[in-house]
């Protein structure tokens, strides 16, 4: 496991919102949040979206936000209605919060936090208005147990994406960010409507055409420690005809 980056004050302090998406996560959720809570970040919150997972993972997150009530809040989702949904709920209440920056990232252990230190500290010697932890810039890893089929599907996704949008980033499906506030607010998540996983294509492309400076940096990603995958065939579909949906509905936004 890295040693996260120590930052110096005032950067660790800042208002900081990590908002973790979950449905049936009650294995993974503890030993994430244990990571993210001992990070050298005081001002690091996390919002914890749970979908009403069946497994329990909501109650899980309710104990863990008695055991942390000022740094941890739960917000049970009347049902699974998609990741985008999830993140678009759990942003919103962030910047309500106060939030000064805003992160996302798996509950499945494959986005390490210990690189969110790192992120941070990127962001806030930029003028970028998200940094990406990608795994497709040089020093990037994938973890060496993820599957082929997923490794080819991630990079074919890509590759699409990159053909039809013409988004220069590597890891356009990425889905380990931190936002600025301001920058979140700017692209308007109101006007987001992805459900699934392509849910990152439109955030990204919306970033994009709004101007803002997106940064990659280099994480190592790997294989969830518990559960599995919640790819189904219909997030596929969506997220092969998302590009077409984007371009004819975001072609009129400009910076």
């Amino acid at each position: 496991m890295t040693e996260p980056v120590q930052l110096p004050s005032p950067w660790r302090d800042v208002r900081l919102t990590v908002v973790v998406p979950t449905y049936n996560e009650a294995g993974n959720l503890p030993v994430l949040v244990e990571r993210l809570l001992a990070l050298p970040l005081p001002g690091l919150r996390i919002l914890v979206a749970d979908d009403n997972s069946p497994d329990g993972t909501g109650e899980v997150a309710d104990k863990l936000a008695i055991e942390h009530p000022e740094r941890i809040e739960v917000v049970h989702r009347a049902g699974k209605e998609g990741l985008g949904r999830a993140y678009v709920d759990g942003m919103s209440r962030a910047l309500d919060g106060g939030a000064e920056f805003v992160a996302q990232m798996d509950a499945d252990l494959s986005h390490p936090p210990e690189a969110l230190p790192g992120m941070l500290g990127a962001l806030l010697s930029t003028q970028a208005g998200v940094v990406i932890g990608s795994r497709y810039v040089p020093g990037g890893e994938l973890d060496e147990n993820w599957p082929l089929y997923r490794r080819a599907l991630s990079g074919w996704a890509n590759l699409y994406v990159h053909t039809l949008l013409r988004v220069r980033i590597r890891d356009l499906t990425a889905g380990f960010k931190i936002w600025k506030a301001d920058a979140l607010r700017d692209i308007g998540l109101e006007r987001v409507q992805s459900n699934g996983y392509s849910f990152q294509v439109e955030m990204h492309y919306l970033a994009t055409k709004l101007g803002h400076t997106i940064l990659e940096v280099p994480i190592r990603f790997e294989e969830r420690r518990d559960g599995t995958s919640k790819m189904t065939t219909a997030t596929k579909i969506e997220s092969a005809l998302m590009p077409f949906k984007l371009r004819s509905k975001h072609r009129n936004i400009h910076p």
